[in-house]
């Protein structure tokens, strides 16, 4: 028997939940069968089916009936940490609106203000919840200004000025950390870049481990050493390409674990190459454990693009990190397993190892 409070109807549940209102948050949770999920009546997420939707006096009464919270709305977070988190979002709204019109981003006195919080106690807030402070997320915003500058071929000058940097220096400390490589290399096919690779045999078949100073930004699976440094050198053609010395042992020692003992990841440090919106598909990715996995469209809530699975799948496909960025574990809503670049069996038999071969569904 399903646990729900006795003062309101289903009816009336279901009603907070179409208007998404706040005010009922805290009075039931809901369970969508569909995806063993439970959220506030809030969730920002698509609205489930009338029919697939249960409700719960509590998130302990969903827990018990084996759901599990969502990742969204976060309905075992007390109340302060959710307001903390609404005032955070706002103010990166704030920044990232800014920084699209070119404008100075707002300064952390008025963010603080905004948020009505003391300005030491709202940058603790804000790098606490995404991981950087307010004016190292502007110049972020302003770095992936610039990558779209690149990719497009405008020249490096013109891509600093129009991504909102004062200096050449500044575009190149800020975008060079962020994208592993100095920007005019990375438009260059890796000009200038040094890019040493190895091999080792894996039950999977053969791998090539390949690393800029910064980390690995390659691991591809294939048929043999030949194939795998052509594919590296058609990948960066400007680059040096050399083969590894003794101390990438280790590098490559790690990676043959990542594939051979899931949950092995002891921070591979990684250099990313791809848009931003590629980069926020593949650290969403990363943070999908060993045995679960997720479909396109919640990865694509997950990075703020609902409706991009079509998107999602595109930047699953341009990955060039095999494991280490674990696009395997996308699967489709159906709970089907095609589309991954090393092949349908390599991702069966990841997932397998990994005991996710079952269908975990889109919240529909």
């Amino acid at each position: 028997m399903l646990d729900h409070p006795p003062s309101l109807s289903d009816d009336a549940r279901w009603a907070a939940v179409v208007a998404r209102d706040r005010a009922a948050d805290g009075a039931f949770v809901l369970g969508v069968r569909t995806t063993g999920i439970y959220c506030r009546p809030s969730c920002p997420a698509r609205r489930p089916r009338r029919e697939n939707v249960a409700f719960f006096a509590d998130p302990a009464a969903a827990r018990a009936a084996g759901f599990r919270a969502c990742l969204r709305c976060e309905p075992d977070a007390e109340p302060e940490r959710r307001i903390a988190a609404q005032a955070v979002t706002a103010a990166a709204r704030l920044i990232e609106a800014a920084v699209a019109e070119e404008a100075p981003a707002p300064s952390l006195a008025a963010l603080a203000a905004r948020a009505g919080y003391a300005p030491h106690h709202f940058h603790r807030l804000f790098k606490r919840a995404t991981g950087v402070t307010p004016r190292a997320y502007a110049n972020a915003l302003r770095a992936r200004r610039g990558e779209a500058g690149l990719a497009a071929g405008d020249s490096v000058t013109a891509t600093i000025h129009a991504a909102g940097f004062g200096s050449a220096s500044r575009f190149y400390a800020e975008a060079g950390a962020r994208l592993g490589m100095a920007p005019s290399a990375r438009r260059d096919g890796g000009r200038g870049e040094t890019i040493r690779h190895a091999a080792a045999e894996t039950s999977l078949g053969r791998v090539l481990v390949a690393a800029t100073e910064r980390g690995v930004c390659a691991i591809q699976f294939g048929d043999g050493d030949a194939g795998l440094e052509a594919w590296l050198r058609r990948r960066f053609p400007n680059a040096r390409i050399e083969p590894a010395d003794a101390a990438f042992a280790d590098t490559l020692a790690q990676v043959v674990a990542l594939i051979e003992r899931p949950g092995a990841d002891a921070g591979l440090p990684l250099d990313l190459r791809g848009t931003a919106f590629q980069e926020r598909v593949w650290r969403a990715l990363r943070a999908i454990p060993p045995g679960r996995t997720a479909s396109y469209a919640e990865i694509a809530e997950a990075v703020g693009r609902p409706g991009a699975a079509r998107g999602v799948a595109t930047a699953c496909a341009a990955n060039a990190v095999a494991v280490a960025v674990p696009c395997h574990r996308v699967i489709h809503a159906d709970g089907s397993i095609s589309g991954y670049r090393w092949g349908v069996a390599r991702k069966a038999a990841l997932l397998e190892r990994e005991g996710a071969l079952r269908r975990e569904p889109s919240r529909d």
